[in-house]
């Protein structure tokens, strides 16, 4: 129970949960705004506007930066961190959405042609993020960190 307490009562990782749940939040209401649709799986799916990844780790950064001093270890560990997660969001995992699309396109043209064809699920498309998803998750982060802390 001590760990389940603590947790809850620890500032930092309340800022990290809000960053989250505001970029995720705000996610879904791009969603209605532009695509004139409602989607709730926004609210807990990867990629889009602005990172939510982004938005999390650099929230953690900014409060071990100003509970503990940007001038700490402590600080440096969770920067890297967070510079490693939006590095792989807008690379890696941006790559990977792209060859998904890729593979989704050849398995609808095998599929028009071949009906026996069984494809149980496509691929996901959008998991990673372009670098002004990553740069807008980043400063939201910062800011709730700096609102709340």
């Amino acid at each position: 129970m001590a760990f389940f307490e603590g947790v809850l009562k620890n500032e930092v990782f309340i800022v990290c949960i809000t960053a989250w749940f505001v970029a995720q939040l705000i996610k879904v209401i791009l969603t209605v705004l532009i695509e004139k649709r409602f989607d709730m799986s926004r609210f807990v799916g990867s990629g889009g506007m602005p990172s939510s990844h982004s938005s999390f780790v650099m929230s953690l950064s900014t409060g071990v930066g100003i509970i503990e001093g940007y001038d700490s270890v402590i600080f440096t560990v969770a920067l890297v961190l967070s510079l490693i997660v939006m590095y792989d969001a807008a690379g890696v995992r941006r790559s990977v959405g792209k060859q998904a699309k890729i593979l989704n396109a050849l398995l609808d043209d095998i599929h028009k042609h071949k009906k026996h064809l069984l494809i149980e699920k496509r691929l996901k498309e959008l998991i990673g993020h372009t670098p002004v998803e990553v740069l807008s998750g980043a400063i939201l982060g910062i800011v709730i960190a700096n609102i709340m802390l």
